[in-house]
């Protein structure tokens, strides 16, 4: 499957294989329509892009929630660091600028809402059912926790979570993904739709 979209994609920096990125896509088609879709952890809008121009074909809206402060592999000196993205001046990475370049040259500034905060803190008080919630933000078990536990109830009955870097094995990549996608599952509120790659889809019972 091919899905058109206004920019070249492959120009947007990210970590989002082709066929979770579709998967994202045709779940958001579908969902967009029954009510807005949150994404937690946008970095540069490559994930954005899917789930936004699905968004905007479904006459919907996509809230991208990031501090845009970058995970803890982006920081300076780790292993995903991109230097482009540091901001000298601050002493901090500062992915805002390149996000809002991006959702520009994807034509979604009317449908994309930037909430640049934390998780946590974006959650309080947050009072929007929610189709679909796409978790992909910091890989701390602090992080992924809070994520899961501040979203996951806005979910409506029928709607989608999707949990980016579910990695069974330990010797492929971080655990915390995976323990808050076996966390829904053990809460009898979520079940199984499909894991594409390493996207685990579940749906709200």
């Amino acid at each position: 499957m091919t899905i058109d979209l206004p920019l070249d994609i492959e120009q947007v920096k990210g970590f989002l294989a082709t066929d979770e990125a579709q998967a994202l896509y045709q779940q958001a088609l579908t969902m967009a329509k029954r009510g807005p879709v949150l994404e937690v952890g946008s970095y540069c809008g490559k994930s954005t892009v899917y789930l936004g121009t699905a968004c905007k074909r479904s006459g919907g809206v996509l809230y991208a929630l990031d501090h845009h402060r970058g995970s803890e592999e982006h920081q300076l000196g780790e292993q995903y660091h991109d230097a482009d993205l540091f901001d000298a001046g601050a002493g901090l990475m500062d992915t805002f600028r390149e996000f809002r370049g991006n959702m520009r040259a994807a034509e979604l500034e009317n449908t994309v809402i930037p909430v640049v905060a934390g998780s946590a803190l974006a959650a309080r008080g947050w009072a929007t059912p929610l189709s679909m919630v796409f978790i992909d933000g910091g890989h701390s078990m602090e992080a992924a926790l809070a994520d899961y536990r501040s979203w996951a109830s806005h979910i409506i009955a029928g709607g989608v979570l999707a949990i980016h870097d579910l990695f069974p094995n330990p010797d492929e990549g971080g655990q915390a993904p995976i323990t808050i996608y076996r966390l829904a599952l053990a809460s009898g509120l979520f079940e199984t739709i499909e894991v594409v790659n390493t996207l685990g889809l579940l749906r709200r019972i």
